[in-house]
């Protein structure tokens, strides 16, 4: 799963990608050993502390690849040297060159982390970075370690280091950002605005606590405001959606249908004065086109805000013509269907629609009642009523697979249709035996 998703970063134009901390486990070893072997174009990089036991694993472990990066990491932050570390500021630019000189053995790429960044003394900062990149790092890497930089302050960092490091020139300067107060984008795209040239994070912002920042949000912004940021990426936009749903599916995380670029409703629309403006001029409601994402077309939430544009559209995109039905019927119908079941499928409006054509034709049945009990086994019984003109039909069935099989065996008994269940989904509301389903 591991190479998958590292097959795929390359595939997304990825140009560095951080794949494990070998020292951690053999296990981590191994894939980063694995990953190294199969990636061609995207360049390799693996994690280590400041200690010779992790750069040598790091080293060793993507030795078999030709073009390799060590990242290696040590906390400046006053509260963290002498807390964690219990070091003083001397000791630990010590340890940073040493193993800086250690890693080059291994690789002329070299990134340094100085954790904790943000919190670090600016003056102690820039000190540190400047003997770092006199001794041969080529990327330095600002962490907002603990999400608490705002973007001004992320600003003010880079800029000073800019400003007072004499050699910064030689470096990259890179910013890895946590969402802990929801700030790691707008920190991300704060620290471009001010000169920094990588930008660390994660598909769909997957991370340690709250998360690390989203890259296709960056992308996305450094894409659609290029005339503000001035800067660009080699990315494939288009496998970006595609992407985020497989590491959501591998990463068992599901992605919030909120989430901006790639959330289910990042380009659904509900409001009626939407829908139609949105099918009148796609600009007038979206900043982006789905299409450059890899999505196929614009998605209309059809709810009871929905208007007659977006009933009429979704008739249209199931090959039925406006003489096909009477929209005023059909959206009257629709109102209804909407306040009580909440969205409204495209089968449903179809299923409406022929009701509609053919009641003055056809008597159809209507859900009276129905109850259902699950015994043991995984076995459930299911009683139903429906009433058809003046007539009460009532079926039980038994011995079903569960109670959702046992309600569509009454059914098809009672009307003889080979009824197909398409879609069921149950959504919980409040938790624990609160949950109402």
């Amino acid at each position: 799963e591991k190479l998958q998703i590292a097959l795929s970063l390359e595939k997304i134009g990825v140009d560095i990608m951080e794949v494990g901390f070998p020292i951690s486990s053999p296990g981590d070893f191994k894939s980063v050993q694995t990953i190294s072997k199969n990636i061609k174009n995207s360049r390799i990089c693996s994690l280590a502390r400041c200690l010779e036991k992790d750069i040598d694993a790091a080293g060793e472990a993507m030795s078999v690849c030709d073009n390799f990066r060590i990242h290696i990491f040590l906390a400046t932050s006053t509260l963290h040297i002498e807390s964690k570390l219990r070091k003083n500021f001397n000791e630990i630019i010590e340890m940073a060159i040493f193993s800086v000189k250690k890693a080059l053995r291994y690789t002329n790429d070299v990134e340094f982390s100085c954790e904790d960044a943000s919190r670090t003394n600016i003056d102690n900062l820039c000190r540190i970075v400047e003997k770092l990149i006199k001794s041969g790092v080529k990327t330095i890497n600002i962490p907002d370690t603990v999400g608490y930089s705002t973007p001004d302050e992320l600003t003010f960092i880079i800029k000073n280091l800019f400003e007072r490091v004499p050699n910064i020139h030689k470096s990259i300067i890179s910013v890895h950002c946590h969402d802990d107060l929801g700030m790691a984008v707008g920190n991300s795209i704060a620290a471009i605005q001010a000169g920094a040239r990588q930008i660390e994070g994660t598909i769909n912002g997957i991370g340690e606590r709250a998360g690390n920042t989203a890259l296709e949000e960056v992308i996305m912004a450094i894409k659609v405001r290029k005339n503000i940021l001035g800067v660009s990426t080699n990315i494939n936009h288009k496998e970006i959606y595609r992407t985020s749903q497989m590491i959501s599916r591998i990463c068992n995380m599901p992605i919030p249908s909120n989430k901006a670029i790639v959330g289910s409703n990042a380009f659904s629309h509900s409001s009626g004065i939407h829908q139609d403006g949105v099918l009148k001029n796609r600009e007038n409601y979206e900043i982006m086109d789905p299409r450059s994402i890899g999505l196929k077309k614009v998605k209309l939430n059809l709810t009871s805000r929905s208007g007659r544009a977006a009933v009429k559209y979704y008739m249209s995109e199931m090959g039925y013509k406006d003489s096909d039905y009477n929209i005023d019927e059909l959206y009257t119908d629709f109102l209804k269907l909407a306040d009580k079941k909440g969205q409204v499928f495209d089968y449903d409006l179809e299923s409406l629609a022929f009701i509609n054509k053919q009641q003055d034709e056809l008597e159809y049945f209507r859900l009276q009642f129905f109850s259902v009990q699950s015994i043991s086994n995984n076995l459930s019984t299911a009683s139903v009523k429906l009433l058809c003109g003046n007539k009460t039909y009532t079926e039980s069935s038994t011995t079903s697979n569960g109670p959702v099989d046992a309600i569509y065996q009454a059914l098809n008994r009672i009307t003889h249709f080979p009824i197909i269940l398409q879609k069921f989904q149950l959504i919980a509301k409040g938790k624990g035996k609160d949950a109402l389903g």
